[in-house]
């Protein structure tokens, strides 16, 4: 599958593509969201663990970096990360990013802040904009995405 892209005019049509995205979601995958301030990455955030199962409170990890969600229910466990502080990728293993991904799938906003994860196959990129109306989400899926987004 090559990179497509997704138009979003709206809160509901940001929960139906985190929908998408959240019933292909396997345990080592990672959603690196990129684009500016406010171009949605923890809106679509919200909006994957949300229809995975989570049903509490999804506070933005700006400020606490990394964010776990290992509901009983939610398969696979989701590590929901906010790389904008980050100075350098080092920090990832300061972080201990690689003990929170094992058996787990991650949603990483700013991924370039942590040295970026597009080399790997697991790795679906979306680049968030504002589009005149809501966002525009290009998509870019690594290898193991291949025929698993509809």
């Amino acid at each position: 599958m090559s990179a497509f892209r997704e138009h979003l005019p709206d809160l509901a049509a940001m929960d139906k593509f985190g929908a998408r995205i959240a019933a292909q979601l396997k345990a080592g995958d990672v959603v690196a969201l990129g684009g500016g301030l406010g171009a949605g990455k923890t809106t679509l955030s919200r909006a994957i663990l949300r229809a995975a199962g989570h049903a509490g409170d999804v506070p933005s990890p700006t400020f606490t970096i990394l964010e776990t969600y290992y509901d009983t229910d939610m398969q696979p466990p989701i590590v929901h990360a906010d790389f904008y502080r980050l100075e350098r990728p080092e920090d990832t293993l300061e972080l201990g990013l690689d003990d929170y991904r094992e058996g787990a799938a991650l949603l990483a906003e700013w991924p370039q802040n942590a040295g970026g994860f597009a080399d790997e196959a697991t790795c679906l990129s979306i680049a968030l904009e504002v589009a005149e109306e809501g966002r525009l989400a290009i998509v870019e899926p690594g290898e193991d995405w291949v025929g698993r987004m509809p």
